[in-house]
């Protein structure tokens, strides 16, 4: 045979991925990708800017720890900027790591330093007001739960770093033992040992720490063992997430899309075959011959939102055993916001669904008599020190506003441009400081996702697709804070009946159509609303007649300014300064601080020798110390706070 005859046919070789997946492998491997890698060393993406740049490319193209009997270790890492209230809110965070019930005996969580068993968080902090930056790190071996302690571990990891970036580092750290695989939190200044900003380099984030910390725990605990492993897969079989198993069942699927549960491993063989039954069972999968499965189009998205469900049960299950035992769990809910409903209850508890990211949950015990589990997401340092004892859950539904259509259309007629001036042109009946709020939209949306571009004379190129955009914004909105936590009352629900003002009690007494109080917390509103009824009836501010109650006129406006005139009464003695009630109109002066009043929050403005309390809004809070003003209409007050090149700050629309 000639040798121009030869041909070689890329077929299987009794393997899930053909030969010729396998041999291109090799040849990028082999560096014959010249044109691509060449391409790859030209562009700049910044990735190898910093520390440990070099060492960080070494060990990710490294594949000693890749194999099935290494070890692995997950380091999630995470930049935090201190500026602002980012100092505040590194210190919440260090007092949540430190919280009870995170140590193998159910303890408070005590910090460590590389030269200590017991840390200073607060001289750490304290160290750190000058930093432009921190660095948290959280180090989790899947085998974690064979260390009786993880401090020596983390020591040896984080000395290692040091010699890797080529600085010493300031850190702590604090071991958590509460969830099924223990981990442990790391806290690193931004600064190098010659006080200069620590800046390491991406490629070391995303694979160094993690490739220096499996070394160390494959040098500890050895490779894992035949047994090892076959028990780890084997517990994979019925677990209802996504799995090793899956991701190899769906790599082995053939040009029809089916899968065959036969493989020449007896071990991988039988692995797929009750796999393949549990996800038959799931109805995931249909058997259409013998031993071949189609598997269903959104296996891994099912899978995956199933294994999040799953944990999400088993956090609730901790939590309630301990501060709400009685409620069974055939009670236990999870709150979807997209259903657009909105949720009343009683805060049971709240923590961290995400320690790595600072996304928040919250668990309430609401009146349909279920415990729901709430996904707050990002909050504000602002909320997270608010304690509400009744809240409502309001979903953020994402939506192009009306403020939107109006840029868009008023753009439209000015060859794709916006401004407060062609606004104005555009529409004689808009005013000033309507116009403004439409600029402070479209400054949101440049700052968030960059879907507007601000022109240097200070107007707006407005794409033909703005609605699209803004939309788009709304969703990334939303996933960031998916729900609105608005608070009822501050007060537990057993104080309520005899409170000396306004309460969510009589706002419901007074409501066109109340809540609807099933069993469980709805039961227990009910009874306190007929202990307030007897309240008012007591007070002189409702009567009995027969079997109906009659509550006076002007009800809740009586007892709010009961309550509001007692808490300013205070605050004057407190500050020397006399208080002026608001009268509606225009509102001027310093925002010093939040006052709550029941279950409202009020603005504390002061002016001159006198002050006065106005309702409150998110936007106020990053105002505090400054000039404020603002108008009244009809209860609704819209601020200002100076202006910047085009405008006004953002405020919030």
């Amino acid at each position: 045979m000639a040798e121009d005859d030869f041909e070689l046919w890329l077929g299987r070789i009794a393997k899930d991925r053909p030969f010729a997946h396998q041999l291109r492998k090799a040849t990028n491997l082999a560096g014959r990708n010249t044109r691509s890698s060449a391409a790859r060393a030209r562009r700049f993406d910044g990735s190898r800017i910093g520390r440990g740049a070099g060492i960080g490319r070494v060990l990710g193209s490294s594949d000693r720890f890749a194999g099935s009997r290494a070890r692995r270790v997950v380091v999630k890492a995470r930049f935090v900027k201190l500026a602002g209230k980012g100092a505040k809110a590194a210190a919440a965070h260090m007092r949540y790591l430190q919280r009870d019930g995170t140590t193998r005996e159910g303890e408070r969580g005590a910090l460590y330093a590389a030269d200590r068993d017991a840390a200073d968080g607060k001289a750490f902090l304290e160290r750190g007001t000058s930093d432009r930056h921190q660095f948290r790190f959280i180090v989790a071996p899947e085998d974690g739960a064979q260390y009786e302690d993880l401090k020596p571990l983390v020591r040896r990891w984080m000395g290692q770093v040091e010699q890797d970036l080529g600085t010493k580092l300031d850190w702590v750290a604090v071991d958590h033992f509460n969830t099924g695989h223990p981990h442990s939190h790391v806290l690193v200044r931004g600064i190098d040992d010659r006080g200069k900003d620590l800046i390491i380099a991406r490629e070391y984030i995303s694979r160094g720490l993690a490739g220096r910390a499996a070394e160390l725990v494959n040098l500890d605990l050895g490779p894992r063992t035949d047994r090892e492993i076959f028990e780890a897969q084997k517990a994979e079989i019925t677990q209802e997430r996504f799995t090793g198993i899956d991701r190899r069942l769906l790599v082995a699927r053939d040009a029809d899309g089916l899968v065959s549960s036969w493989h020449r491993d007896s071990g991988e063989q039988s692995l797929r075959a009750a796999r393949l039954g549990t996800l038959t069972r799931m109805g995931l999968a249909i058997e259409e011959g013998r031993a071949h499965y189609r598997l269903a189009d959104d296996l891994e998205e099912t899978l995956r939102t199933m294994g999040r469900r799953g944990d999400i049960i088993a956090a609730m299950h901790d939590q309630l055993k301990l501060r709400a035992p009685d409620i069974p769990p055939q009670d236990y809910a999870i709150y979807d916001p997209a259903e657009g409903k909105p949720l009343v209850g009683r805060v049971i508890a709240r923590g961290l669904s995400d320690e790595h990211e600072d996304r928040h949950y919250m668990i309430v015990a609401a009146t349909d008599g279920r415990s729901h589990y709430v996904e707050l997401g990002h909050r504000p340092l602002s909320e997270l020190l608010d304690s509400p004892e009744i809240v409502r859950v309001n979903p953020t539904v994402p939506a192009v506003r009306d403020a939107d259509r109006t840029i868009a259309e008023v753009a439209a007629a000015n060859g794709g441009v916006y401004s407060i001036d062609n606004h104005l042109r555009h529409d004689r009946t808009a005013t000033a400081r309507f116009a403004e709020a439409h600029v402070r939209r479209l400054e949101a949306m440049r700052r968030g996702r960059g879907e507007v571009e601000r022109r240097p004379d200070g107007s707006w190129k407005i794409a033909p697709d703005h609605l699209d955009r803004a939309l788009n914004f709304e969703r990334g909105m939303a996933a960031a804070r998916p729900v609105e936590i608005e608070t009822l009352s501050q007060l537990p629900l057993d104080q309520l009946p005899h409170h000396n003002g306004v309460t969510w009690l009589d706002e419901q007494h007074a409501a066109k159509e109340p809540e609807q109080l099933e069993r469980g917390f709805g039961a227990q509103v009910r009874q306190a609303m007929a202990l307030r009824r007897q309240w008012l009836i007591e007070q002189g501010l409702a009567w009995r007649e027969g079997d109906m109650i009659h509550f006076r006129p002007g009800l809740l406006s009586e007892l709010r300014q009961r309550e509001l005139r007692q808490v300013a009464g205070q605050l004057s003695k407190e500050l020397g300064l006399a208080y002026t009630e608001h009268q509606g109109g225009p509102i001027e002066g310093t925002y010093r601080k939040a006052v709550q009043v029941g279950s409202s929050k009020f603005a504390m403005i002061e002016k001159s020798k006198e002050f006065t309390l106005v309702p409150w809004r998110p936007v106020l809070e990053k105002q505090i110390g400054r000039h404020v003003s603002g108008i009244d209409r009809a209860g609704a007050i819209s601020w200002t706070f100076g202006r910047q090149r085009s405008g006004p700050e953002i405020g919030g629309f």
